[in-house]
């Protein structure tokens, strides 16, 4: 137990100093393809931890160096309640002003991962959890959507599906205080 607190401590108890904040241009892909990682915006002074790999299979990213504010989605392609929720999701990455991460578990390959990705229109950064590594912080089940703070702190999980995109909104506006 002492494990797994220290480890969600560590993940989102991170700072802003040194770090690589880039632009929000996830919304600007367009769908059908596999956007890059490098649009996630992390603490590049945060080189140790648990990595996964991008979909874009060109790079991984540190899962404790995740900066926010940001919204972190964990999605499997096997989970109905992952695709009703995906318009919610595409009609936040539309409007820019959030940083959208997804990270796929429990998935057979990458290329089922990839394939959903693209019929399901995802235009922000996905990550593969090929070996589970991740269900110690986020939970055996999916959906699950982390808020990440400005501090990088975790300011809400939700687990199951979101509802609505009002629902999603105004999540966002309260625990990330961005309005939409």
């Amino acid at each position: 137990m002492k494990f797994i607190i220290s480890f969600i401590a560590s993940v989102f108890l991170l700072t802003s100093c040194g770090a690589n904040t880039p632009e929000i241009t996830a919304s600007k892909i367009s769908p059908g393809e596999v956007v890059s990682c490098k649009a996630i915006s992390t603490d590049a002074k945060k080189t140790s931890g648990t990595s996964l790999q991008c979909l874009d299979a060109n790079s991984s990213v540190i899962l404790e160096s995740i900066q926010g504010p940001a919204l972190i989605n964990v999605w499997g392609s096997w989970c109905r309640p992952c695709r009703q929720e995906m318009p919610f999701l595409r009609a936040l990455a539309a409007t820019g002003k959030v940083q959208i991460i997804g990270i796929d578990i429990e998935e057979a390959n990458m290329e089922s991962a990839r394939k959903f990705v693209i019929e399901q229109g995802m235009t922000w950064p996905n990550l593969f959890d090929k070996d589970g590594s991740t269900k110690s912080a986020f939970g055996m089940g999916v959906p699950v959507t982390w808020y990440l703070n400005a501090k990088s702190e975790v300011a809400y999980k939700h687990v199951g599906v979101l509802k609505s995109q009002q629902q999603l909104f105004d999540d966002v506006a309260k625990y990330l205080g961005i309005k939409l």
